[in-house]
């Protein structure tokens, strides 16, 4: 084991010692939010000390075995010993290298799920509709709670853009490679003469803003327009100015709301949309400045990049990101998106443990 990494555990352990005093310090003064704090925290380092004991443990049996070995009529047992120990060194020191690797901060948030139609016209709303559905029976499956902030429906179905909210835990921890260019090749629904043809759409999978930490909104800095809603909603769509545009001067980010009757809530969800954007907008700058000397290609969320294709005629989808493709389209549109996840993430954990083994000892 690097001493590195051993020197890094031993400062955790020492910090979980810590974090048994200040619970215990804590119950006392019945300060309930910094003993969930405290308690998150104890509970991640607790799973890390008890692997990194273990880790120690066969570092223990490895060297009695070879103490053992010196004896010639215990050599053969004491060499079986130290190889059973030296496997279990390193599953071990494996799993602690996976644990330690670092940790995203937004990835226990809840999300806004932008997706917009691009090239392809009618054909491209139809799909950006397909791919809306396709992430909400995930979000589904995951017990996660979703919400249309916007959209802007197409006159043949599908949306020119939607926004929906994604609550869940986990939720931009699963999702957020998902930003990036759509492909899809089929023959759409008004084509006579069966041509396949091509469009794509975009998805931006935002974090939601904590308004407390995460991004101020300073009211000098907006411009609010209220105007009146258009598309489904009888007369009350006509009759009343309920819809929002936000306009965030310095960046010229602009956010628009018209699902709810009441203009209130049309703007509370404007604002929180515009303060996902600008902090995403903030954090893909900090990745811009430092991309030349990081790989992790996987989560670089590049807008412009086409990350996926659906095949519809050969019943495939290919993640482009890192060559996989997989011949169950009808499955992964219907949401059962684990295994393409599931890719995703092992490829950027092996980007990261790459990193951290050309780091010197």
């Amino acid at each position: 084991m690097k001493a590195t990494l051993r020197t890094r555990l031993e400062s955790l352990c020492a910090r979980l010692e810590e974090l048994n005093r200040l619970l215990a310090a804590q119950e006392a003064t019945r300060d309930l939010e910094q003993f969930r704090k405290l308690s998150r925290e104890h509970a991640e380092l607790s799973s890390l000390a008890s692997l990194y004991a273990r880790f120690r443990q066969s570092e223990h049996d490895a060297d009695a075995a070879r103490e053992m070995a010196a004896d010639p009529a215990m050599k053969a047992f004491a060499d079986d010993e130290l190889k059973v120990a030296r496997a279990a060194m390193a599953t071990l020191e494996a799993e602690l290298q996976r644990q330690l690797l670092p940790k995203d901060p937004n990835d226990e948030r809840n999300i806004f799920l932008e997706i917009r139609a691009g090239t392809g016209g009618d054909e491209s709303a139809l799909f950006a509709g397909d791919l809306l559905r396709m992430y909400t029976r995930y979000a589904e499956r995951q017990g996660w709670q979703v919400e249309i902030i916007s959209e802007s429906a197409s006159e043949l179905g599908g949306f020119k853009e939607v926004i929906a909210r994604l609550a869940g835990q986990g939720a931009y921890s699963a999702l957020k490679f998902e930003s990036g260019g759509h492909r899809v090749q089929r023959v759409p629904q008004t084509e006579a003469q069966g041509r396949i043809h091509t469009s794509a759409c975009t998805v931006a999978v935002l974090p939601e803003a904590d308004a407390i930490d995460d991004v101020v909104l300073n009211p000098a800095e907006l411009r609010i327009d209220t105007f009146r809603a258009s598309g489904a909603g009888g007369q009350h769509v006509n009759k009343t100015d309920s819809a929002i545009r936000v306009t965030h001067l310095p960046t010229g980010i602009v956010v628009e709301c018209q699902d709810s009757r009441s203009q209130h809530k049309n703007r509370e969800k404007a604002l929180a949309v515009l303060a996902a954007r600008i902090k995403d907008k903030q954090t893909r700058e900090q990745q811009a400045r430092t991309a030349s000397t990081r790989k992790l290609l996987i989560g670089s969320g590049d807008r412009s990049e086409r990350i996926r294709t659906y095949n519809f005629p050969q019943g495939r989808v290919t993640d482009h990101r890192i060559n996989l493709t997989l011949y169950k389209i009808d499955r992964i549109m219907d949401g059962e998106l684990n295994e393409l996840i599931g890719a995703l993430a092992a490829e950027l954990q092996a980007e990261q443990l790459e990193q951290l083994a050309a780091e010197p000892a």
